[in-house]
């Protein structure tokens, strides 16, 4: 069944700590909500709380964990609903077999955060950063981890130039199967 018939869609929002993935989330789901279009969400920090607490922070790890939350997406998707997704997600193949997992089922519309790292450090209430610039953390992704830029976002949002309202709108449209113009960061 194709995705015009069937309605479902996920929006991935994948970035960096700090780059506002949970502040774009909660702006998106609180539109859609007022609209009375009920969403799932499907934070990064909770899920791995509830689905994938047992699991570390190795790569083969990070990577199952992507796709558990990408089942659950589908799963939301093939029932015409729609799923939120907000996860760091730092390797690009784990991205895409989210997406080929929704993509079965509907539309997959991801989002990748852009937010130069020197702001996601300076936003980081948590102080992950600094503990992992001093050592105390490893395998934190931007500092001695990789974030793997993803190579097929539908949408490239630098947070730190483009306001929330606006890149709401962008991820809207995106949804809506309309163009942003293309992929570039955008201010």
């Amino acid at each position: 069944m194709s995705s015009a018939q069937h309605g479902g869609v996920t929006v991935f929002l994948t970035g960096l700590s700090g780059a506002g993935k949970s502040t774009v989330a909660d702006a998106l789901v609180a539109e859609l909500e007022a609209e009375g279009r009920p969403v799932t969400v499907l934070d990064g920090d909770v899920v791995r709380t509830h689905l994938s607490s047992e699991l570390s922070f190795s790569r083969e790890h990070r990577d199952l964990n992507i796709r558990r939350i990408g089942f659950v997406a589908g799963e939301v998707v093939r029932h015409g609903g729609t799923a939120v997704v907000a996860a760091i997600a730092p390797y690009d193949g784990a991205r895409e077999e989210a997406r080929a997992l929704v993509e079965r089922h509907g539309r997959f519309v991801l989002v990748h955060l852009a937010t130069p790292l020197e702001v996601c450090e300076a936003r980081d209430v948590k102080g992950l950063y600094a503990r992992a610039r001093a050592g105390e953390l490893t395998g934190f992704t931007g500092i001695d981890d990789p974030y793997e830029l993803p190579a097929r976002a539908e949408l490239v949002i630098d947070t730190s130039v483009t306001p929330l309202a606006e890149s709401v709108a962008r991820i809207r449209a995106a949804m809506d199967g309309g163009t942003d113009g293309g992929t570039a960061p955008v201010g």
